[in-house]
């Protein structure tokens, strides 16, 4: 990439509730041929550099939140609703059963009490743009107190069916995503964590 293009890369801000864009969101390089040792053309590569705008909206709160060291999840408080108390992690807005607009709780203490490795795989190959070290060991958590599964990724140890976890999360340099947040095995020391991350 250019250092021309790199200081003109795509950036957002935010005024007046409205994205006010800035810069080159698409830039496209030259072709390059692609020859076999006959030196026959078989193709070209065609780079591209493209910077994507991912809107939070409602959901702001819980990527803040594992940037603070914070779990949130929502939890229905309409007394009209058959699941009234039902809390939810991944982060809903709006109840699936009733529609309704939910309330933002911290799941942060429960998680790092009652989390369990519910189920698990591991994966030796990922597809483009993954950020995690390989071999990942995707657990799904279950929180005592949840109606809902949490997929994540366990940072350290072997993984195992009923498994106690407790949340990392990135607090230093945080890249406001879901990789922010991660688990160990409990009993892990500080010492042990991925740089950046703390419980």
């Amino acid at each position: 990439m250019s250092c021309a293009h790199e200081q003109n890369r795509g950036k957002v801000k935010v005024d007046n509730n409205r994205y006010i864009v800035k810069g080159d969101f698409s830039v496209i390089y030259p072709n390059t041929p692609i020859f076999n040792k006959q030196g026959k053309l078989c193709g070209v590569t065609n780079p591209r550099d493209m910077t994507y705008i991912h809107s939070y909206g409602a959901e702001a709160p819980f990527f803040e939140g594992l940037s603070k060291g914070s779990l949130k999840g929502t939890k229905c408080e309409n007394p009209a609703c058959e699941y009234k108390g039902s809390v939810y992690i991944p982060f809903r807005i709006y109840c699936p059963d009733c529609l309704k607009k939910m309330k933002i709780v911290d799941l942060t203490a429960a998680a790092k009490k009652t989390a369990r490795i519910y189920t698990y795989m591991v994966c030796e190959r990922s597809g483009a743009f993954n950020t995690l070290d390989k071999p990942i060991k995707f657990i799904n958590v279950k929180i005592e107190g949840t109606a809902t599964i949490l997929m994540s990724y366990l940072y350290l140890g072997e993984p195992s069916m009923g498994m106690r976890v407790v949340p990392i999360f990135r607090t230093k340099n945080p890249t406001y995503t879901i990789t922010d947040l991660s688990w160990v095995p409990e009993g892990t020391p500080q010492s042990k964590l991925p740089k950046g991350f703390s419980f």
